[in-house]
């Protein structure tokens, strides 16, 4: 990648870092859904399934850390494995956390998460075996960042203090939509880089893709912690 690219994609990251924080580095609810979270009284699924779709859809850390996952399995077998590794990890914190009131600081844990993004370029671009001399075990790394990836949002809904009544259908349709986001941002996901692979410059340019991977996530941590010390 040439320096000027270099240049522009970092300061388009910084840009949409300073311009819409709130919405794109963490697992945040907006007014209106935290709003409608509050009211409800009961079981009511279907909207619950469409906001854990949303989340997933707009989770710009859950797709990157997807994409770090994904950049070099070419199998679908390995896809399949992966990914379901992840949604364990990312079903049982969220349904956990919540119902047992798990506590924790969610900027910490969304720290965390941006380090999960961080991790997995690291990976990509072999760099383990450089300063390490091995490559730690990625299935256990994808199945442990899950289950901060769900634990990140648990925090986000055990602020809404959700409603006792319905609770437990409210959450499972919720995880069952954000299993469904997850499902078509994955899609999405497989068809760009399956066409991106059929080009020549693929590999040639994807310790570059890896190494802005890397910064996404250390502007995803940069700005928790941040939030942490100004809001402790």
């Amino acid at each position: 990648m040439r320096p000027r690219a270099w240049l522009g994609v970092l300061l388009a990251l910084g840009l949409v870092a300073m311009i819409a924080p709130e919405t794109l580095w963490a697992h945040g609810v907006s007014n209106r859904d935290a709003a409608f979270v509050r009211s409800v009284t009961g079981a009511v699924p279907a909207p619950f399934m469409y906001l854990g779709a949303k989340h997933m859809v707009t989770g710009y850390d859950h797709l990157l850390f997807l994409v770090g996952v994904i950049f070099f399995l070419y199998r679908t077998g390995d896809v399949i494995k992966y990914v379901s590794l992840f949604t364990l990890g990312h079903s049982l914190t969220l349904l956990l956390g919540v119902l047992a009131q798990v506590p924790a600081n969610a900027y910490l844990i969304d720290a965390v998460i941006g380090l999960s993004v961080v991790y997995k370029g690291f990976e990509n671009i072999g760099g383990f075996e450089r300063v390490i001399g091995f490559r730690p075990d990625a299935r256990v790394a994808v199945l442990v960042f899950g289950l901060f990836h769900g634990f990140g949002l648990a925090t986000k809904l055990q602020e809404l203090s959700l409603p006792a009544n319905g609770l437990v259908p409210n959450l499972v349709a919720f995880n069952v939509g954000v299993e469904i986001g997850q499902g078509l941002a994955l899609m999405g996901i497989l068809i760009a880089l399956t066409w991106w692979r059929t080009r020549i410059g693929f590999l040639r340019h994807a310790f570059a893709t890896n190494t802005v991977l890397m910064a996404g996530g250390f502007l995803l941590m940069g700005y928790q912690l941040a939030g942490y010390v100004v809001n402790r």
